[in-house]
């Protein structure tokens, strides 16, 4: 027999933290939006902040769909481990000799 554990509640958590963490990177702003050259002081500054902030979106989005396959995966775990656990609970007490 196996001593597999696995903490269905915690697995939950994590997805549903996974969740939060996909809408914050989904949600987030332009982190250029904002500043003027001004602000910053120099254009060449400006345009590399810029450049930053383009990068990031595209990397933001593979970022996120990554965390959302991630939170898909633990969910269907624990919704797995779940099911296996209520179907091993029946069958023991379908199999219980004193019928308790």
């Amino acid at each position: 027999m196996s001593d597999l554990k696995a903490d269905i509640q915690r697995i939950r958590e994590f997805s549903d933290g996974l969740v939060v963490i996909y809408d914050d990177f989904i949600n987030r702003a332009n982190p250029a939006d904002g500043y003027s050259t001004e602000d910053l002081g120099s254009s060449d500054l400006a345009s590399a902040f810029e450049e930053f902030a383009d990068n990031w979106k595209i990397h933001r989005r593979e970022l996120a769909d990554k965390i959302a396959a991630l939170g898909k995966i633990t969910e269907d775990a624990a919704n797995t481990y779940q099911s296996i656990d209520a179907d091993l609970a029946a069958a023991l007490r379908t199999n219980d000799p004193d019928g308790t």
